[in-house]
């Protein structure tokens, strides 16, 4: 087992630099000069009030500094990572803010026996000097039903209390006042987590091992050993599972939840999933607490307390009235903090409906005198992209993921089907536009999405007329736009090596008699294939051909392979 990397300078260093990171990047917090202690740089602003100092090991990142600011902490002591802070650096944060004015120090700790004695210590030796000064511990741990005599563990619910005795604070109430209503609060919250992987200390070892596939319930925010392993189970099965426990009213650590009660979420990512994965659990925590009767009033999602890059969540939950829900959405500046809505989760309709889509045209449009052709255009542009699926299906092989015939045809099918069942427009206008949606709905990847706004873009020129200059107008505007959304060139070996030349061939509609219409056609086509030939000696500069060595692109482009089959297609059509 090797030593997990880290990007930090040196392990020695690694806590005062982040605590510096913190500060510089805040200019609401400032340093406590030869101590790991960050304060309030407002110190004036807290005179006649409580000030409230928390902190712990490092490693919990964004806790406890990211929530120093108005409305929540006035300071916090870090210790080195996942360890305890001496007795001097909390005493010398007590006595700055109790000499800056505090009308009384209120120490929040997490229940850890190194936090209770270190803390413990800086208290009884304030007192000797005369501070105001009191200590509430945080006890919000449902993973053990028969607790030790060490109690319960502080976990992530301690960041609740940082927010109700913030507002406390702020509003003004006495020391003694705070620490009731907050240890009252203490009583309210739970918390439980999961873990997919152990983190490790900066210089060493994991901290506990957890075989492939399998993950721990209950363990601590620094790897200390949990309630149970088991495999791997889905989101929907860990989120049940971690809720059930912490209210299983036979365990002496349950928080006591029933239909009706009214809670704040929280969804703490540890340290080591993604966002994605904490969005999916904060769903399924959302859903199984309604389904109970539970009204969800806030939810907080991300991290909070981490356990350095450890893979796992924890759930918070805290039981709320009216009263601690104004002082849980009382403003704070702390930089950690979510900016949340003050409007309940539960009870609101979550969805939008969607304007209604424009009605497709064959379903407004009756055919008209070149409804036949375009039937028989149509039916040959679709046989011969299925006859081309396996060999544009070979050549994308060689320079992307080898289905560009696969989602021509499935194009081909779709273009079929909609010819049984839909009339076809007499207007080309409104049938490209027909075909722009048919194309948006079935065929998929970037050829999808080009020909989408091809024919979108062309298909404005002709809703009036349909003569030669309409047609080379809509042409070039269906290629400009393809050019300017996808990024390409001709020469850049994609489809545009062989539709661009039959587009400058065709723009000779515009001045051409109509009985010359099929040999400009013609000619374009022979462009169309000349240029889809020409694909087998460029260098691609877009798609994801740029990324393949030129060395190993020897074919042509399929996507200018299948522009000139369908430009031959038509051409076959018409001349039938």
């Amino acid at each position: 087992m090797e030593v997990r990397r880290k990007l930090l300078n040196s392990v020695e260093k690694c806590v005062d630099e982040a605590l510096e990171g913190l500060v510089r990047s805040n200019v609401g917090l400032a340093l406590l000069q030869g101590h790991r202690v960050v304060l309030r740089s407002d110190l004036e602003s807290i005179k006649g009030k409580v000030a409230l100092l928390s902190g712990g090991g490092s490693g919990h990142e964004p806790a406890h500094a990211g929530y120093i600011g108005v409305g929540m902490l006035s300071g916090a002591v870090a210790g080195a990572v996942f360890a305890s802070p001496p007795p001097g650096s909390v005493l010398a944060a007590i006595l700055t803010l109790w000499k800056g004015g505090a009308s009384g120090v209120l120490l929040i700790v997490k229940n850890y026996t190194g936090d209770r004695l270190n803390f413990g210590i800086a208290v009884e030796q304030a007192r000797l000097q005369g501070v105001q000064v009191d200590m509430v511990i945080v006890a919000d741990d449902c993973a053990f039903t028969q607790p030790s005599k060490a109690g319960r563990r502080g976990l992530c619910g301690t960041v609740f209390i940082h927010k109700i005795a913030g507002a406390l604070a702020e509003k003004g109430c006495p020391l003694d006042e705070i620490v009731a209503r907050v240890n009252e609060a203490t009583k309210n919250i739970g918390t439980l987590g999961v873990s997919l992987s152990p983190c490790s200390v900066p210089g060493c070892l994991p901290s506990f091992q957890l075989p492939p596939g399998e993950m721990e319930l209950g363990l601590g925010i620094h790897g200390e050993p949990g309630i149970k392993r088991s495999k791997v189970a889905s989101a929907d099965e860990v989120v049940q599972t971690i809720i059930s426990h912490i209210t299983d009213s036979s365990s002496k650590s349950h928080l006591s939840l029933k239909s009706g009660d009214k809670v704040v979420l929280c969804v703490n990512n540890l340290g080591g999933l993604s966002c994605l994965e904490i969005a999916v659990v904060s769903k399924v925590a959302v859903h199984c607490l309604e389904e109970r009767g539970v009204q969800v009033v806030r939810v907080m999602a991300g991290s909070f307390m981490t356990s350095l890059e450890m893979a796992g969540m924890s759930l918070s939950l805290m039981k709320v009235d009216e009263e601690m829900l104004r002082l849980f959405d009382a403003k704070t500046t702390a930089p950690a903090w979510p900016n949340l809505s003050t409007s309940s989760v539960s009870g609101r309709n979550m969805f939008i409906k969607p304007e209604e889509k424009l009605a497709a045209a064959s379903d407004n449009y009756n055919e008209g005198s070149l409804s036949s052709v375009i039937r028989l255009v149509l039916e040959s542009v679709s046989k011969i992209l299925l006859q081309h699926q396996e060999e544009l299906n070979a050549l994308d092989r060689a320079a992307g993921d080898g289905d560009c015939g696969s989602t021509h045809a499935l194009l081909a099918n779709a273009v079929q089907e909609w010819l049984h069942t839909s009339r076809i427009p007499g207007n080309l206008g409104r049938l490209l536009a027909d075909l722009a949606l048919l194309v948006q709905q079935s065929m998929g990847g970037s050829s999808g999405a080009l020909y989408c706004i091809f024919l979108s873009a062309a298909a404005p020129h002709l809703m009036q007329s349909s003569d030669g200059a309409a047609w080379a107008k809509a042409l070039h505007a269906g290629t400009e736009a393809m050019k300017r959304y996808g990024g390409a060139e001709p020469g850049d070996r994609t489809m545009l090596d062989a539709l661009c030349p039959a587009v400058e061939e065709l723009m000779k509609l515009s001045t051409a008699p109509p009985d010359g219409h099929i040999a400009i056609l013609q000619s374009a086509v022979e462009k169309a294939d000349l240029g889809a030939e020409s694909t087998r000696n460029l260098t691609a500069r877009a798609g994801r051909a740029s990324y393949i060595a030129s060395e190993h692109l020897t074919q042509p482009d399929p996507g200018a392979v299948a522009v000139a089959a369908i430009l031959k297609a038509i051409l076959n059509a018409l001349k039938a």
